[in-house]
């Protein structure tokens, strides 16, 4: 991964290998950008702030291997990116400094949400803000959910197809029911405007008819004259003393003198039959203006029926519709819509046949997916407890608690003692709670009540170690999930960092020179400064620097004999811990 001008980062490359990476450095030296860098190339949300000071854009880049044919290859290829060398995609994403985010998928521009798209099969980023959302309700039914697998989802999805459909059945039956007297009086307001389109009978196209024949009718005399004056100058007159001036005896003229000299060159031979074709065609025009002139007659009697007409198309436009065919297309949504009106009676007693059978499918697919859940939590809280015990919390116990609300008009809900009306929404009948027991003797209490800081630390890390056996995610990054925890406790999530290293790709920024301990890469953000700028990068350390970063994370002193000492101690634990992981 590359990030150029983000945050105190002007360029810097990030080679995340497989295993655990950890990311260490001094306070403000820019640890928190990359896993900001990291949310931007997966879709996160872009701040402009974020640009370096001085530069245009930020820009993070990425190369992610895939399965080829797989989900994330295939939704790649629907947005129109390539796969670099048959299994790489190159996802980037750019955030100008004036606020406008570009991103791109194998090369291809795409919207942003594409890589959110692709970010929920490929990363699963934690920080100090999860550990907050783990506290609600929500968060824990859909922890619990990842865990079940098709379990829940597979009849969860069911139940939420019928739930969608029951809300708009009930939604539809309210509708009907408290809206009785507005239907009513729609509906007669419908009959009274069909009724009246119907008595007057228009036909499609009419009233642009009408205005044209009444334009003809009222200006008969101007257009007869008109016709009249054009046959003559085409045709002319023999009475007339001007005869042979028109326009038919000159071009006969014209074409008789070409045809005298047409033998003589080709050019003119073509002219003279183009003047042929011109004395038709004058002809044809003179014939159909005598004609036009000889048909056109002033009917004033006619005139007014038309009129008359229009008058009554136009109460209907002014009604119903600018045009005739607008009043049409309205008589004819407004009858299949008298039509759903006046069926209420019968309609009501489907949708209420409807109702009830749907209330039925979705008390079974409900009490299904309770059920599952129920089976779920208990396998969920046995598993994370014994990570606790791994995380230095001997005698925590955590407990999934599946439970329903009762109420008086829910659904029928039996699960092994009969029907219960329970609380229903759209994502169950549910509610779920994690409780943690941190002590033998203490009651579990709700992770929101009775969890510190480094507790819920450990509980998520313990579920992410869990889930990650169950749904596993390729790249999972940590910030800082470690915080309020130290000594035994920071070996142990260690221990566990790498542990579920060996099946995915794991990051981690972390203060504790006991996590990083266990890394097997160890990168380091340095920060530098002229006096005016201050710029980081990173930098892969080798089994020297190594020693010195966590020396230096143990004490602050990283030439102290005692403390390189220790941190040569730590890092000799931890790889004989990791290898075995």
């Amino acid at each position: 991964m590359r990030l150029r001008g983000l945050g105190v980062i002007r360029d810097a490359v990030l080679e995340l290998g497989p295993g655990l990476t950890v990311l260490t450095g001094e306070t403000g030296a820019g640890k928190t950008m990359v896993v900001t860098g990291l949310g931007l190339l997966m879709g996160g949300r872009a701040d402009a702030r974020a640009v370096r000071e001085g530069s245009s854009a930020a820009v993070v880049e990425g190369r992610v291997a895939v399965e080829p044919g797989g989900v994330v290859a295939d939704r790649a290829k629907e947005a129109g990116g390539d796969l670099d060398d048959g299994d790489v995609l190159i996802l980037s994403r750019t955030l100008a400094a004036e606020g406008r985010s570009r991103a791109h998928v194998g090369g291809r521009a795409v919207p942003v949400g594409v890589l959110g798209e692709l970010a929920e099969h490929l990363v699963a980023v934690h920080g100090q803000s999860d550990q907050i959302r783990l506290r609600s309700a929500v968060r824990q039914r859909e922890t619990l959910d990842r865990f079940a697998g098709h379990a829940v989802t597979e009849p969860l999805a069911a139940y939420r197809t019928c739930w969608r459909r029951w809300t708009e059945v009930e939604t539809t039956i309210r509708e009907i029911t408290e809206r009785a007297r507005e239907r009513a009086q729609e509906a007669e307001l419908l009959r009274l405007g069909l009724a009246e389109i119907e008595r007057a009978a228009p036909q499609s196209g009419e009233d642009v008819a009408l205005r044209e024949e009444a334009d003809r009718l009222a200006h008969a005399e101007e257009l007869r004259g008109a016709a009249a004056l054009a046959h003559a100058a085409l045709a002319g007159d023999s009475s007339a003393a001007d005869a042979g001036d028109d326009v038919t005896t000159l071009v006969a003229a014209a074409r008789r003198a070409l045809d005298g000299v047409r033998a003589h060159d080709p050019a003119l031979a073509t002219l003279a039959d183009r003047l042929t074709e011109i004395g038709y065609l004058v002809a044809d025009v003179a014939t159909e203006c005598a004609a036009y002139a000889t048909s056109v007659e002033a009917d004033p009697l006619r005139l007014a029926a038309v009129e008359e007409r229009r008058s009554v198309l136009a109460v209907l436009t002014r009604a119903y519709g600018e045009d005739v065919d607008a009043v049409l297309a309205w008589a004819e949504a407004s009858a299949l819509r008298l039509s759903e009106l006046t069926g209420d009676d019968d309609r009501l007693a489907a949708l209420h046949e409807e109702r009830e059978r749907l209330r039925g499918e979705l008390a079974e697919l409900a009490a299904g997916v309770s059920l599952a859940r129920a089976e779920a939590a208990a396998r969920l809280g046995a598993a994370v407890t014994e990570e606790l015990h791994a995380l230095s919390m001997p005698a925590a116990r955590l407990v999934v608690e599946v439970s329903r609300r009762e109420q008086a008009d829910g659904l029928p809900i039996d699960l092994g003692a009969g029907p219960v009306p329970v609380a229903a929404g759209p994502d169950g009948i549910d509610e779920v709670e994690m409780l943690l027991a941190p002590h033998p003797g203490a009651a579990p209490r709700p992770l929101g009540k009775g969890a510190s800081g480094g507790e819920l630390s450990r509980v998520m890390l313990g579920l992410e170690v869990v889930l990650g056996a169950a749904d596993p995610v390729p790249t999972f990054v940590f910030d800082e999930v470690d915080s309020g925890v130290g000594g035994q406790a920071a070996l142990g999530i260690g221990r566990r960092l790498a542990r579920l290293a060996r099946t995915s790709q794991v990051l981690v920024v972390t203060h504790l020179p006991q996590v990083a301990a266990f890394a097997d890469r160890h990168l380091v953000v340095v920060k530098s400064a002229d006096g005016r700028v201050t710029e980081s990068g990173v930098r892969l350390l080798d089994a020297e620097e190594r020693v010195t970063e966590l020396a230096r994370m143990l004490g602050g002193m990283a030439d102290s004999d005692s403390a390189r000492a220790h941190a040569e101690e730590l890092i000799t634990t931890g790889a004989e811990e990791r290898d075995r992981c």
